[in-house]
C-alpha cells in the first residue's frame, strides 16, 4: 500500500486544536522539523506535546511554545529552551516531567497494548505522589500508565512508500516506540526509496504502523550546544 503524501499539507491533515501528539527525537537531534514548522503555519492551539524536550527557544518544539500553541507539555527535560522554562514557573504552561526512561517505556507500551507497568523511577520523589506502589524483590515501584496520542510525528533517516522506517544514530531515540503509539502516524523522512529497496533486517518501523510519509524539504540538523576543541 502506497503511504506517499505529496505535500506536507496532507501529511498533516487532521490535526485540531486540542489533540495530543508525539513528536520524536533528542534534543535537536531526529526531530520531524518540517512538520513543527508546518504546524506553526496552521497555528493549531491548545496542543498536548508528548516529547523528551521542547527544543530550543527559535526551534523545534520552541516555535510553538513561543506562540503558545502547546497547552500541555509531557516531557523530561527543560533542557535549553527559557521560554519553557519561563511559561513553566509561570504557570502559563502545563508540565508533566517524567523521567526519561520511564517517558520512552510508557511510549512503548502505548504501541505495544500495555496498559501500564511498575517501575522503580521516581519512588519517594514528586513523580509518585498519587500513584499506586507495590514492592517487587524487595523494592518499592511505582505503576505508570502507558502514552498514546491523535498523532505521532516522527523524522527517519529512511523510508519506503509503504512506510518501512530505517532511523539513524541518536534519532532513534523516542522515534521508534512513538511510531508504534499514535493513532495515525506521520513519518518524514530525509531518503524515500521505493517498496523492497530497504534490507528488511535493517528496518526499525514497519510500515503497519505508519499511515503517512513524506520526504522533508529541508533539515538544518542544528546543534544545541557546540564545543570545540581550544587552539594551543
Amino acid at each position: 500500500m502506497n503511504k506517499v503524501v505529496d505535500h506536507i499539507s496532507d501529511a498533516l491533515k487532521g490535526i485540531e486544536d486540542g489533540m495530543t501528539i508525539m513528536l520524536g527525537g533528542f534534543g535537536l537531534c531526529g526531530i520531524p522539523e518540517n512538520s513543527i514548522k508546518e504546524l506553526v503555519k496552521m497555528g493549531t492551539k491548545n496542543l498536548t506535546c508528548i516529547s523528551n524536550n521542547a527544543g530550543v527557544d527559535d526551534y523545534g518544539l520552541g516555535l510553538l511554545l513561543q506562540r503558545k500553541q502547546i497547552k500541555k507539555m509531557i516531557s523530561s527535560y527543560v533542557g535549553e529552551n527559557e521560554e519553557f522554562e519561563r511559561q513553566m514557573l509561570s504557570g502559563e504552561l502545563e508540565v508533566d516531567l517524567i523521567p526519561q526512561g520511564s517517558l520512552a517505556e510508557r511510549c512503548r507500551a502505548g504501541g505495544a497494548g500495555i496498559p501500564a507497568f511498575f517501575t522503580p523511577a521516581g519512588y519517594g520523589t514528586e513523580v509518585a505522589e498519587g500513584k499506586e506502589v507495590r514492592v517487587f524483590n524487595g523494592k518499592p515501584h511505582i505503576l505508570e500508565s502507558a502514552l498514546t496520542a491523535d498523532f505521532a510525528i516522527v523524522k527517519a533517516w529512511k523510508g519506503d512508500t509503504e512506510g518501512n522506517l530505517v532511523f539513524k544514530a541518536t534519532a532513534m531515540n523516542f522515534n521508534p516506540m512513538m511510531a508504534m503509539a499514535g493513532k495515525i502516524t506521520v513519518a518524514e523522512v530525509e531518503e524515500l526509496v521505493p517498496a523492497g529497496s530497504l534490507d528488511p533486517n535493517f528496518i526499525h518501523t514497519p510500515g503497519i504502523f505508519v499511515q503517512r510519509i513524506f520526504k522533508g524539504a529541508v533539515f538544518e540538523k542544528r546543534i544545541e550546544q557546540r564545543t570545540v576543541r581550544k587552539r594551543a
